[in-house]
């Protein structure tokens, strides 16, 4: 399926007036007598057809308009991986991320597995309502369609709920709403028992719809995919990815088993040939396509008991300071408001360690230990000032992006960016020496050097061209300059 096809017209304006009605999960209702409860149009209408799919209903526009909030597909593996971070204060050690197969088609399938605390069925109705608009934005930026499974232990209540989010399920089948199917299940004496949260048929219709539209043919084998999710986590599979316009999977999963890459669309141009093969393995150009580089620099602090497990290999976290040379750190104080406290963020800068060879340069930006703008550039690119130099900092005092990959162009931004500018500046200006070029203060006194002999040479041009011409015998004239007359003999 192709990106394309995700693609529709949209005369409307009113993607942002979104409703989320979502069902009841089991053991969990709402006092409709309740004069306090809002009701919504459809709690007007027979129960049964209230929710008859246990399903949490969203305005398709919704699913529509939001996938394409991630202009790049990394960010959208971000998001997921950020999901399973979070989940680091419920005991998570780990996130895994890597390629299956489909078991009915043999496509390949996108998982994101973790260890952390797991979704109860209220959680995971959450995480696929409106509530969870991360979760949905970024699994349907990579793919048409998502099944999640999660376990939870709650209360010494093991549950056990399977939720399915289809773009071609809604296609295929002309729904006017987005209907997430829901299945629930729950651990009694090492039994698995399905839980209802209103009819029996309502929740085999669920499973139908389930089993139809996701890469499982039964209910048996939905339930195998909670074996190796152990006693609590989440685990969520992405599958019919999209294609880029060659019709080509747009992740890469052949190149390197060990990696995911987006097909590469980095431009190198401006470098010399010798100097390629070094920019391609520098993580500020790796980075752009390869999931292992981006992953390794998405968090600012090292984890000490959690890692990001990468097609079975560990994801080795790398910190740019280390990777800089001559640095120093520079403490920024940004002018927040008048009633704020005050901020102070600490800018380590230096120049690379593949200084001068390589000439990157640009600041790492980190909102809340998470990468939002890699090697920002804020100087002139292809102007010499500047060169080689990096930095990092966090810059919790803004808001990101909604897609988490830029700030927002806030006057606090523009007086950021014109900071960092003059530290580049200045920081070239006192070390540009140590990494071979030539000296400003060298600099300097040479253009003053020229300044001087170039105004001495004027004022000595204006004084001769002031000269009156005198004659004088056997000497020849010419404004002023006088030159030696040349006298032929008559022997010659």
């Amino acid at each position: 399926m192709a990106k394309s096809d995700f693609r529709e017209d949209d005369d409307d304006d009113d993607d942002d007036d979104v409703v989320v009605f979502l069902g009841s999960p089991p053991g969990v209702g709402v006092n409709s007598e309740d004069p306090s409860v809002p009701k919504p149009v459809e709690a007007q209408q027979p129960a049964l057809e209230s929710y008859d799919f246990d399903r949490a209903r969203v305005h398709p526009k919704f699913l529509h308009s939001n996938a394409t909030s991630h202009k790049w597909a990394f960010g959208a593996v971000a998001e997921l991986l950020d999901n399973a971070v979070d989940e680091i204060h419920n005991g998570a050690t780990f996130v895994k991320v890597d390629k299956i197969n489909n078991l009915k088609d043999n496509s390949p399938v996108l998982l994101f597995q973790d260890d952390g605390g797991g979704m109860d069925p209220e959680g995971i109705r959450r995480c696929m309502s409106l509530d969870g608009n991360g979760f949905k934005t970024s699994t349907m930026r990579l793919g048409a369609d998502a099944i999640v499974f999660s376990r939870a232990s709650r209360a010494s209540c093991v549950t056990l709920s399977i939720g399915l989010l289809s773009y071609t399920f809604l296609r295929r089948t002309l729904k006017d709403d987005i209907f997430v199917p829901m299945l629930d299940f729950q651990m009694i004496n090492g039994q698995i028992i399905p839980l209802c949260s209103d009819s029996q048929d309502e929740w085999d219709s669920s499973l139908k719809t389930i089993i139809e539209w996701s890469p499982f043919s039964s209910k048996e084998e939905l339930l195998l995919q909670f074996e190796d999710i152990g006693l609590h986590g989440t685990k969520v599979l992405i599958y019919n990815l999209w294609m880029n316009d060659d019709g080509l999977l747009e992740l890469d999963f052949e190149d390197d088993e060990e990696d995911i890459l987006l097909r590469d669309q980095a431009y190198s141009g401006g470098f010399s040939r010798s100097n390629k093969e070094i920019v391609h393995c520098h993580i500020s150009y790796t980075l752009k396509y390869s999931l292992r580089a981006y992953a390794s620099i998405l968090y600012l602090r090292k984890f000490s008991s959690f890692q990001i497990i990468l097609r079975g290999k560990p994801v080795e976290q790398v910190n740019i300071a280390d990777e800089m040379k001559f640095m120093k750190t520079i403490t920024y104080k940004p002018q927040v408001c008048m009633d704020a406290e005050d901020v102070s963020v600490r800018v380590t800068i230096g120049f690379a360690k593949e200084a001068p060879v390589l000439g990157i340069f640009g600041f790492n930006v980190y909102h809340k230990n998470r990468l939002i703008m890699p090697f920002w550039k804020v100087v002139q690119e292809g102007s010499s000032r500047g060169r080689c130099v990096i930095g990092v900092f966090e810059a919790n005092f803004m808001e990101p992006a909604h897609d988490k990959q830029d700030f927002e162009r806030t006057p606090l931004f523009i007086r950021l960016e014109a900071k960092l500018r003059q530290m580049v500046l200045d920081y070239w200006k006192h070390n540009c020496h140590l990494i071979g070029y030539q000296s400003y203060s060298t600099t300097t006194e040479k253009r003053k050097l020229k300044d001087s002999d170039k105004h001495s040479y004027e004022h000595s041009s204006k004084t001769q061209h002031k000269m009156p011409s005198v004659h004088v015998e056997g000497v020849a004239h010419l404004d002023g300059i006088m030159l030696p007359e040349i006298v032929f003999s008559k022997y010659c």
